[in-house]
């Protein structure tokens, strides 16, 4: 397959939060291509850089609050593009800007085309609440539809596609021409619907793969937010195991 697999370094925020850069090393062991990251610890971008690249690693994006998107922008996205980041992801959104979803897709464009003319792309990531309608529509839709391709791009999160009732497979292909990254995240059977590790839970993982292959995704993002009872570790081990059975890496 020709899709890199990277994890998101927040499934691990527990470890790097004691040992950011060790961290990224046992990523590195356990044959992931890449890091997603999610805060970089107060290390320096060209530290950064030089400890993930020695480590034959790509950072294949990061997720950055829309907070210091959008009041500091230059110091937060001058620090990502010295450490050789392409992707800025605005990873969530507070309850209270949850709504008018075509102005905040008009802002994601502005940001978006700013972060453009430095030489990165600007992703929006996905749970399931822009799967509430507005206006007839899914805000997740709206966002979309008031941002040009070239400004805006999606991270599809299979997981929380899921859970809103959609089907994964089917809606990635509605993106065809804006995902890049896709995070790859399970479900365990059940009502309460728990994060699992890929490959142990109820996401049928073929046909995604299938859509994502003919689509020219550039990565796939493993990420599990809660590993329970589970080691974050261990969770992301089992998750590329299965991703070896399954012949994605």
């Amino acid at each position: 397959m020709s899709i890199p697999v990277s994890v998101q370094m927040y499934t691990l925020r527990d470890l790097t939060a004691k040992d950011f850069l060790g961290t990224i090393e046992e990523v590195a062991k356990v044959g992931y291509g890449g890091v997603e990251l999610a805060g970089t610890y107060n290390v320096p971008a060209k530290d950064l850089r030089k400890h993930v690249e020695s480590l034959g690693l790509i950072i294949s994006g990061a997720h950055v609050g829309i907070d210091p998107l959008e009041k500091d922008f230059e110091a937060t996205t001058d620090y990502y593009h010295a450490a050789g980041v392409e992707h800025i992801i605005v990873p969530w959104l507070p309850p209270e800007r949850r709504k008018n979803w075509a102005e905040f897709g008009k802002s994601l464009n502005a940001l978006g085309a700013k972060l453009k003319a430095k030489g990165m792309t600007l992703c929006y990531h996905n749970h399931d609440f822009e799967f509430a309608k507005e206006d007839g529509k899914y805000g997740l839709d709206l966002i979309f539809s008031n941002a040009t391709h070239e400004n805006l791009q999606a991270e599809l999160d299979l997981y929380w596609v899921a859970r809103a009732g959609e089907n994964p497979a089917v809606y990635i292909k509605n993106f065809a021409d804006r995902v890049p990254l896709v995070h790859v995240k399970d479900m365990a059977a059940g009502p309460e619907k728990r994060f699992a590790p890929v490959g142990t839970g109820v996401i049928d993982f073929a046909p995604i793969f299938a859509a994502a292959e003919s689509l020219g995704i550039e990565w796939y993002v493993v990420e599990q937010d809660n590993c329970y009872d589970t080691p974050p570790m261990e969770a992301i081990k089992t998750s590329m195991r299965n991703l070896r059975e399954m012949g994605i890496v």
